[in-house]
């Protein structure tokens, strides 16, 4: 992903890693993520009510950086044009979107599809669709013997009758324990190196 924009990078890993609806993700702000408590508060499509799922360790590091990066004020000069322009840093104020787009009429992400494609080419893998990602979670969330309950509340699904006889609401805890299960098994086939906190370390920010 060195490849691609901070911000693009970081949100189709998190997409992977969240299992979250595509819309879900690009509409997350900064005032819905908890370092502190590691959990990220998801405006569901399905439930008005949304839902609360755990910030894993590794997505938790990709956001830091983001929120690093939000927060620091544009250099006092830029180059327009070959010329040397101040910037106007009374106006400048951090952006309330996690995903972030400047140039987008919104001030978040819109269109990850071209970043997205080359991703899949610099991976050297097949074509599939960006919500091919949330798939993905939901089946390689099986090779970690993950209970079908857990995966459909952190995905935003309502379980089935037939994986559940009664729909369960699990507490943070118990998800954070089984997300971060997942999200180290996918980090680990993708030779990645795990955060410090997900190999037994402190849980605060």
């Amino acid at each position: 992903m060195r490849h691609l924009p901070p911000v693009q990078a970081a949100y189709l890993q998190a997409l992977l890693l969240t299992g979250a609806r595509r819309e879900e993700l690009a509409g997350l702000k900064w005032a819905e993520v908890d370092f502190q408590w590691k959990s990220l508060s998801i405006a569901d499509k399905v439930d008005e009510t949304g839902r609360i799922i755990p910030l894993t360790p590794y997505v938790a590091a990709l956001l830091a950086v983001l929120k690093r990066r939000n927060e620091t004020p544009p250099a006092k000069f830029r180059i327009l044009t070959g010329k040397k322009v101040e910037n106007d840093l009374m106006k400048w104020k951090p952006s309330p979107w996690v995903f972030s787009s400047p140039t987008a009429a919104s001030g978040r992400i819109q269109e990850p599809r071209a970043a997205h494609t080359r991703a899949l080419a610099a991976g050297g893998l097949p074509h599939f669709s960006i919500h091919g990602l949330r798939r993905s979670f939901g089946t390689l969330s099986e090779r970690t013997e993950a209970p079908v309950g857990v995966v459909a509340q952190i995905m935003g699904h309502k379980p089935s009758a037939i994986a559940e006889k009664h729909y369960r609401r699990r507490p943070l805890d118990l998800l954070r324990m089984w997300h971060s299960k997942i999200e180290g098994w996918i980090l680990e086939q993708a030779d990645i190196e795990q955060p410090a906190e997900a190999q037994g370390g402190s849980r605060g920010p």
